[in-house]
């Protein structure tokens, strides 16, 4: 698979703007009763007086959920935990996330509600744990189906293997080189695909459907999907070959007018580009009176700027939660939601669909996020589901690759991950030219840590196959070219500069080289260039020096476009079997491998 950048890149020609708490304004659900003829209380909708035809108001339960990159099984560490504000202000973490416990919850959410549409912001693939990776995400597709998943939006990792295999997985289909997996040719996608800003190059056309409308008796509601513009910014160039990626503004605006042309008056917008929440709690109230920041980031931008016939805004990529009111341009409140990431999240929106004039009641709109808790049972078909595609999985899956002494974490600017795996390269690099000097990795392919405690049929600390899959899905290759030490400079100057200049990425550095990282300062001047150190030595502009990167680097991804301009390239095995390698040399049951400290970057804050 193709490498991919951090879930959460900057967007281009576009500034981030801040949201302040509650939009004056925001009319209440009381408000609408009393606003509504008839209405004694949200829910209560009646017709004509004394008749039995249907009412005027509908409510439409809107169940959706974003990123899930492919994790069927409960994601492990802090990839499998939400933060939750309690009422004294306190906060506390649950387990959360797996498709048989999200079965469950999204099931027990649709009782009762005859109108419910589920669907979903991209990335429902890519990046994805070993039951699914392995089989080019078939399983997930599968689940998705039994999930009753209506709807999505494409994402950048839909475009990992390229269009033609999103193209498989929408129609069906056995995989071109790996063939069928079961006896049962795969079928494809029960749900939709939608691609509204993804054009063919030479026929101008979008990929997929960019649209669909949802009908039930007289209510229709139509959904646009798109991606984020810069998807060929984070996507190897081969995932994109062939294909434009146009703005998402101007896309939602065009089929919306498609759309109401066609008498579909309620619009929904499934974005995969999200924002940032003042706070990291799954139930913050970014609307409420002091609520400080509210949200941040390129869905903002975005919101302000999408048409008003657009009712709500399903977003995601970031991973992050939250459920807010942003103004459209009209200046009126519209609720966008996102629900984290990995399944741990679903969200419940109630649209209120007014049947004289075919659309949503916008100061209806009620939304919130909901816990996939793992205290519920578990759904029988997809521990079928997942039971099935483990037995085709382990052989491969469940083979000791390395010992660990404790967790290695994906946090921090700095990750113990992400040191681990740029150690790991620079070992395998100097098997292949002793002369290597450096390693760096991208932090948006490091997809997970690694977890000390044992799962079943392995033991403490050991390190499986799968789970160095789960930590980089992409294989991508070990990439080795000689660059001048200024063109060193000048790539860990773009970690925070050009297109990383709002939503920095932070190479992860091989042991030796140090740098000081200066978040007082603005722009490239956050990397303090006379720090920057290799085994204790100034880096010298002059010299030249050989640097491993994975290919997506090495072909200038990220914005790291200095890493591009290499010499002298040498193409080695790929990352995973660097990362076992290294793995499998440094440790042992009795001698496991401890967390690198995550220190060859000062921060000054």
């Amino acid at each position: 698979m193709p490498a991919t950048s951090p879930s959460y890149p900057p967007r281009r020609r576009r500034t981030h703007h801040r949201l302040l708490t509650a939009a004056a304004g925001i009319a209440t659900a009381g408000a609408l009763a009393a606003a509504l003829p008839g209405t004694a209380a949200a829910g209560e909708h009646h017709g004509k007086p004394g008749g039995h035809g249907p009412s005027r108001y509908q409510d439409v339960q809107l169940l959706s959920f974003n990123d899930l990159h492919g994790n069927l099984e409960p994601p492990t560490g802090s990839s499998g935990r939400v933060t939750e504000v309690q009422a004294d202000g306190t906060t506390k973490t649950i387990d959360a996330g797996g498709i048989e416990y999200m079965a469950t919850h999204l099931r027990e959410a649709r009782k009762g509600n005859r109108y419910s549409i589920t669907a979903a912001a991209g990335d429902m693939v890519g990046a994805s744990p070993l039951i699914s990776g392995l089989f080019h995400d078939e399983p997930t597709i599968e689940a998705l189906n039994k999930l009753g998943l209506d709807v999505t939006s494409v994402g950048n990792h839909e475009f990992d293997e390229g269009a033609a295999e999103l193209t498989r997985l929408q129609k069906g289909g056995c995989h071109p080189k790996d063939g069928c997996y079961t006896a049962k040719k795969f079928k494809g996608a029960d749900f939709r695909y939608l691609a509204a800003n993804v054009l063919n190059e030479k026929r101008k056309t979008p990929l997929l459907d960019p649209y669909w409308v949802w009908r039930k008796g007289d209510v229709k509601i139509g959904f646009i999907g798109v991606t984020l513009e810069g998807t060929p910014d984070i996507v190897s160039a081969d995932g994109v070959k062939g294909l434009a990626f146009k703005d998402e503004v101007e896309t939602i605006n065009k089929y919306a007018k498609v759309l109401q042309r066609q008498g579909v008056q309620s619009i929904v917008a499934l974005i995969h580009e999200g924002g940032f929440p003042a706070s990291s709690s799954y139930n913050y109230d970014c609307d409420a009176p002091g609520a400080g920041a509210g949200i941040s980031g390129p869905i903002v931008d975005i919101a302000k700027n999408v048409t008003p016939a657009v009712d709500a805004l399903v977003t995601g990529h970031t991973h992050n939660a939250y459920v807010c009111t942003i103004p459209d341009p009209a200046g009126k409140p519209r609720m966008v939601t996102s629900a984290s990431s990995f399944g741990r999240l679903y969200t419940d929106t109630t649209l209120t669909y007014d049947r004289r004039t075919g659309d949503i009641v916008r100061t209806a709109v009620k939304s919130a996020n909901h816990v996939v808790t793992r205290t519920v049972p578990k759904a029988a078909d997809m521990t079928s589901l997942i039971t099935k595609w483990n037995a085709l999985a382990a052989p491969i899956g469940n083979r000791p690759i390395g010992y660990i002494s404790a967790d290695i974490p994906n946090t921090g600017t700095e990750s113990p991950m992400g040191d681990l795996i740029a150690d790991a390269q620079l070992a395998y690099a100097k098997t292949l030219d002793p002369s290597t000097s450096l390693a760096l990795m991208n932090p948006g392919g490091v997809r997970a840590g690694l977890t000390y405690a044992s799962k079943a049929g392995e033991g403490d600390g050991v390190v499986t196959y799968a789970e160095g899959f789960t930590v980089q899905p992409f294989a991508n290759t070990v990439n080795l070219q000689d660059l001048t030490g200024a063109q060193l400079i000048q790539a860990l100057r773009e970690q925070v500069s050009g297109s990383n200049t709002d939503a920095p990425k932070i190479l992860q550095p091989s042991a030796g080289l140090t740098y000081t990282l200066d978040w007082t300062k603005t722009g490239a001047d956050r990397v303090v260039t006379d720090s920057i150190r290799l085994n204790g030595a100034p880096i010298d502009p002059a010299a030249t020096y050989r640097v491993a990167t994975n290919s997506f680097l090495a072909g200038g991804g990220d914005g790291f476009t200095t890493l591009g301009e290499g010499t002298n390239d040498l193409v080695g095995t790929d990352d995973l079997t660097a990362l076992e390698q290294y793995l499998t040399a440094n440790s042992s049951p009795t001698s496991p491998i401890a967390p690198p400290a995550a220190d060859r970057i000062t921060i000054v804050q």
